[in-house]
């Protein structure tokens, strides 16, 4: 029976590698890099500019990577700024930095260090959801490399929930590794289509989004360690860092939807409003976690606000 048993275990094991290599290269070959690769520091990082104009870096949020804001507001900001998306490290074609889960300023520190090495020395930031965090992360400990912030449904203070059980197995210490490729090789993309519609409630996800975000790209192994492991150490790292938000003093443009379920208003940007300095709040009625797609007029209209506070407009 033993033998059986492990017989099994083996056969399970080795389908399941082979499902979730398959499935790895399938959907790198359908959605593959759509911008270039740049060494920083012997890290490679992924991005993809557009447009001319004060420099403008956008920080895409969890679980995603910079798909989501290059599918229709990259290409409206071009027009009056020069663009840089960036995949942050561990999603999208961005490498892991390590095998830890990089922090919220290890992250900051690598793009604010791209966004340099391309020639944007103090760029307006705009970070969205967990990208925003990176985003104060970025103007908090290199303060002298921005010109203006812009956080859109932004985590940005400590909250008391506790890790869900998802993420708690997913980054475990050695049940994690087993769960992500279980998951690469045998949960369908569809499920990721779905937690994106509920992430965009309660509107509706915009037509051909699905298709230009990439869901497979997703449930890639080193994308569900790396992502489990962020989510799993955000709240300790926010704790600490929400203190210096009164350090901040560059033009501080914020947007939040009142119906944001994800990253509750009253929570995050609220106080944060509060805790920086000159810092305008824009509350969305009405609106979900995603403004940058419901409402991509007033983020844009937010940036430039940030931008002429900023003397670049």
């Amino acid at each position: 029976m033993i033998f059986w048993t492990l017989a099994a275990l083996a056969v399970l094991a080795a389908a399941t590698l082979w499902r979730a290599r398959a499935h790895e290269a399938r959907v790198e070959e359908r959605w593959p890099p759509s911008g270039r690769i740049v060494t920083v520091e012997g890290h490679p990082v992924h991005v993809r500019e557009a447009g001319e104009g004060p420099a403008v870096v956008l920080i895409h949020g969890a679980s995603g990577n910079f798909r989501d804001v290059t599918f229709s507001l990259m290409g409206r900001l071009a027009r009056d700024y020069r663009v840089i998306a960036l995949d942050r490290p561990g999603l999208g074609y961005t490498p892991r930095l390590g095998n830890g889960g990089a922090s919220i300023l290890e992250q900051a520190t690598l793009l604010q260090k791209a966004a340099e090495q391309l020639g944007a020395e103090r760029p307006i930031v705009l970070g969205h959801s967990y990208g925003g965090a990176v985003a104060l992360a970025w103007a908090v400990h290199h303060p002298e490399s921005l010109s203006a912030l812009v956080p859109v449904a932004a985590a940005s203070n400590p909250w008391d929930s506790p890790l869900s059980l998802y993420y708690k197995l997913t980054s475990h210490p050695w049940l994690g590794p087993v769960a992500v490729a279980l998951i690469a090789a045998w949960v369908p993309d569809r499920v990721v289509e779905r937690a994106v519609a509920e992430v965009f409630a309660p509107q509706t996800v915009p037509d051909g989004y699905g298709a230009h975000f990439g869901p497979g790209l997703t449930l890639r192994r080193a994308t569900l360690r790396e992502n489990a492991l962020q989510r799993a150490s955000i709240n300790a790292e926010i704790r600490a860092l929400h203190t210096r938000y009164n350090e901040i003093d560059v033009p501080t443009e914020i947007l939040h939807g009142d119906a944001d379920t994800t990253v509750g208003l009253s929570i995050h940007s609220e106080p944060l409003s509060r805790q920086v300095d000159g810092a305008r709040l824009t509350v969305l009625e009405g609106i979900g976690h995603m403004p940058h797609h419901a409402r991509e007029g007033a983020v844009i209209a937010a940036l430039d606000r940030a931008a002429a506070r900023a003397g670049l407009r």
